[in-house]
């Protein structure tokens, strides 16, 4: 809608714009036409004066060229050189066409002082004119010519100012819709990474996990280990369906299958295969279940998700870890904890708050207005806690 305001606001006819794009030339066309116009009269003059008056009249009109450059400066000189035609010949000419046209540019683009001199000065030349040849109907017919002339540049102005504001207005809201259009796909690229991210991380960290007790127990239990291993190609082959599935739908999204988003009931999967990968986890549930969006499921479920990948990259070995979720009224808590690596009293040294994971997880918060911290405890281990604001009562 913007661009087809500002493409009828700049489209116009081919004469119309290449007269704005060369306004010397559009002006002296006007000079020359206000030149015929004051000819007949100049030619029917005979005798000496014949000469003189046609050089006046060139040069009457010949300002005219830069009339919308300096506007009332044109007007004061033609004026005065009407007044020397008057001296040279008492005879009627045609100059009051090139003051029309003079004093017209300077309605359009002077300030108001200006056109009321003008409208003065051309007045008085009105009245003098009616006194010298002793007619009112003279006096009348230029006083109509300045008014239709100064109404005529007025409508001028303002169309010009009004056609300026609308393409300024366009503008600005074309500006404001590619904005928005920068913010969209800002905030597009963020949830896309941040579900990569998720997808990723907490699927490599599981197979690392399980590769790794694979390798630890070949050599003692090799059952254990082709087993530790099938569940690698599961997880590897579960992490590339997703990619897959996410990649698809950002190449043709009006074309694929739509899957849903994980939700709470698939918790006790994830939770089976972050045990499987060698840390056990607990979940607590507290408080009268009810239903939460969609969006607050899949959200609650990246969280869980995070923190514990974050403990199987970062906490290899630990003793375990808790997950509790607390259904408040209007409001959802989540904490996960865990003991951190074997034999540490202190908090790991390992930063687990550098990368995007945790980033991913404030910001999966924030849209419920939920703050997420997460730290190193007091005893070893690390803590997560968030609570998602739903709205009104459950």
């Amino acid at each position: 809608m913007v661009d087809e305001v500002l493409q009828r606001l700049r489209s116009t006819s081919w004469p119309g714009a290449w007269i704005r794009r060369y306004p010397y030339i559009g002006d002296a066309a006007l000079a020359v036409a206000v030149l015929a116009l004051s000819g007949p009269p100049v030619s029917a003059i005979s005798g000496h004066r014949h000469g003189l008056s046609l050089a006046l009249v060139i040069a009457f009109v010949c300002p005219l060229i830069w009339r919308r450059r300096a506007p009332f400066p044109v007007f004061l000189v033609m004026t005065g050189l009407a007044l020397a035609q008057l001296v040279v010949n008492n005879e009627e000419l045609n100059v009051d066409i090139g003051l029309i046209v003079a004093f017209y540019t300077v309605a359009a683009y002077e300030p108001l002082k200006r056109i009321l001199l003008a409208a003065a000065l051309l007045e008085a030349g009105a009245i003098f004119f009616a006194a010298a040849f002793r007619t009112l109907g003279l006096w009348a017919l230029l006083s109509t010519l300045v008014l239709v002339a100064g109404l005529l540049g007025y409508y001028a102005r303002t169309r010009r100012a009004y056609l300026a504001t609308l393409v300024e207005r366009a503008e600005r809201l074309e500006h404001e819709r590619d904005q928005q259009a920068q913010l969209a796909a800002a905030a597009e690229r963020t949830r896309i990474a941040r579900e990569v991210h998720d997808i990723v991380a907490h699927n490599i960290a599981v197979m690392i996990a399980l590769a790794e007790g694979a390798a630890y127990t070949a050599s003692t239990s090799t059952g254990q280990a082709v087993s530790l291993m099938g569940q690698v190609s599961e997880t590897g082959r579960s992490a590339l369906t997703d990619m897959r599935r996410l990649l698809g739908v950002l190449r043709e999204p009006d074309q694929l299958e739509r899957t849903p988003q994980p939700t709470l009931d698939d918790i006790e999967d994830l939770l089976a295969t972050i045990r499987a990968a060698g840390l056990p986890v607990r979940l607590t549930v507290t408080g009268q279940p009810f239903p939460l969006p969609a969006a607050a499921q899949l959200a609650l479920y990246r969280l869980i998700q995070e923190a514990l990948t974050n403990t199987l990259k970062h906490a290899p070995g630990a003793a375990g870890a808790q997950v509790r979720v607390a259904y408040l009224p209007g409001e959802v808590g989540l904490e996960i904890t865990d003991t951190g690596r074997p034999g540490t009293v202190a908090p790991p040294s390992t930063d687990r708050s550098a990368g995007h994971g945790i980033a991913g997880m404030r910001e999966r918060a924030a849209v419920f207005g939920g703050q997420v911290t997460a730290g190193p405890r007091s005893g070893g281990g690390w803590r997560i806690h968030t609570v998602l604001r739903l709205g009104g009562e459950p």
